[in-house]
């Protein structure tokens, strides 16, 4: 879907270049929240939150794996009801576990919403900030390099990112080079 915006976005670039030259530049979204240090910090708290999750779920599902193994040993032992009882036990033990992954991890679930929360401020800077280096600089429009879009080749010319880093107030570190 974004390459075929893109292809629509090119072609009526073109075509309107008859009337008036238009002015296209790009930034590298990636390279510039590498720049971000609240992004990193808030990237790495994420990655620390789904980590932690993520091994609980992990525990949670040893656990089960351990009832099941407990069940299937003691089976021939138990009558229909102490069966049935330790089958029900395991089987809603399994949806807990499910329902936890869906509230943790889920969409809008609680990684959704902390990513929300903590990148979302940062997106809608940066943004304000692509936007004020393109009035300024009379850039008619700026394409992304770092989402789908592909570029065959790309002009270093036009690359924005440096310009949007300093605009945040950061400076931009060429360990990272795009």
């Amino acid at each position: 879907m974004k390459k075929i915006i893109f292809v629509i976005a090119i072609l009526l670039t073109a075509s309107f270049g008859a009337v008036k030259a238009q002015s296209v530049a790009y930034v590298d979204s990636e390279f510039i929240l590498k720049h971000i240090p609240e992004y990193v910090t808030a990237q790495k708290q994420l990655d620390e939150m789904s980590t932690n999750w993520q091994q609980e779920v992990d525990k949670q599902y040893a656990a089960i794996e351990t009832m099941y193994q407990a069940y299937q040993n003691d089976q021939v032992l138990l009558n229909d009801d102490m069966r049935k009882r330790r089958e029900d036990e395991i089987v809603n033990k399994e949806k807990e576990v499910k329902e936890f992954q869906r509230q943790k991890f889920g969409f809008e679930g609680d990684l959704f919403k902390e990513r929300t929360r903590l990148i979302q401020p940062i997106q809608d800077r940066v943004t304000s900030a692509i936007k004020d280096v393109a009035t300024t600089q009379g850039v008619d429009l700026i394409l992304d390099k770092g989402s789908e879009v592909t570029f065959l080749f790309a002009n270093p010319k036009l690359d924005k990112s440096n310009d949007i880093i300093t605009k945040l107030g950061y400076k931009p570190d060429p360990s990272l080079a795009n």
